[in-house]
């Protein structure tokens, strides 16, 4: 939370849907800026009697409306020092973009990861949405706060095994409306027809049992899914999706390793 930072998250609430845009803040009045939580006073000013003197060393009294704000913001960083704390960097940032993405597959391809290690089975198929991914990965160092906004649901993981031919019909509904993030999955869809699938760097078996991860939210209708229709099996784990991104996260962090994914081609449109 921070008085004037360069990037603002707003949310906009309507009948349960919600949404998220970032949009440039003007900070030029006070000069204020993120804090890293180690330099409050440096980016948020501080008081000193009955004036707060900003950033820019601009004063204003106590009681004017940017004390207060800045009063407000300042009480509370010792709560939000934790949330500021670097876990990771990355070194060209990892964005969202349609049918595929360096961040979304970074997010499928460890989700499908996580699900292995937790089922103890093969998985050779990942499904996730798009609008999962709140916010893009920043170019950097990567703070606990960038992967809280980046996957605020509480959406948990899920194992769930279903025939070729049903994996099918899920792609070919994708490519008829709208897709959402795969992995381990190749595609080529020319006008809203499947025209190849691959899984595992094989073409689809119809007759096939291939284990999925995916998430809780598209088992029951969730942005049109209904991925637990018709499954083999089906297990949803307690883990929630920022449990198993941060656990990826620190142990990359920990063998030294930055952040890294790209575009591959697994969905391609014509």
């Amino acid at each position: 939370m921070a008085l004037a930072v360069w990037l603002l998250t707003l949310m906009t609430v309507h009948a349960q849907e919600y949404s998220w845009e970032s949009v440039p803040v003007d900070g030029r009045m006070t000069g204020c800026t993120s804090t890293s939580g180690d330099n409050v006073a440096e980016s948020l000013g501080y008081f000193k009697g009955c004036r707060y003197v900003s950033p820019s060393g601009n004063t204003y009294r106590r009681n004017s409306p940017v004390a207060r704000t800045a009063m407000i913001v300042i009480d509370a960083q010792p709560k939000m020092k934790r949330v500021k704390t670097v876990i990771a960097h990355c070194p060209d940032g990892m964005a969202v973009a349609y049918p595929e993405s360096p961040l979304s597959n970074w997010f499928v391809d460890n989700l499908m990861k996580a699900v292995e290690k937790k089922a103890g089975k093969p998985v050779h198929a990942g499904v996730a949405n798009f609008g999962g991914i709140r916010v893009d990965m920043p170019a950097g160092d990567v703070i606990l706060d960038d992967l809280l906004s980046m996957f605020p649901f509480k959406n948990q993981i899920v194992y769930v095994e279903h025939r070729g031919s049903e994996i099918r019909k899920i792609i070919e509904q994708m490519a008829a409306t709208r897709f959402q993030v795969l992995g381990g999955i190749r595609t080529v869809v020319e006008d809203g027809k499947v025209k190849s699938i691959e899984i595992a760097g094989e073409p689809l078996d119809d007759d096939r049992i291939y284990g999925m991860a995916t998430i809780s939210f598209l088992l029951y209708g969730g942005d049109d899914l209904h991925l637990a229709e018709n499954a083999v099996e089906l297990n949803v784990y307690d883990s929630m999706i920022i449990d198993v991104m941060l656990e990826h996260v620190e142990s990359e962090t920990a063998a030294g390793r930055v952040l890294t994914s790209c575009s591959d081609g697994r969905v391609i449109i014509r």
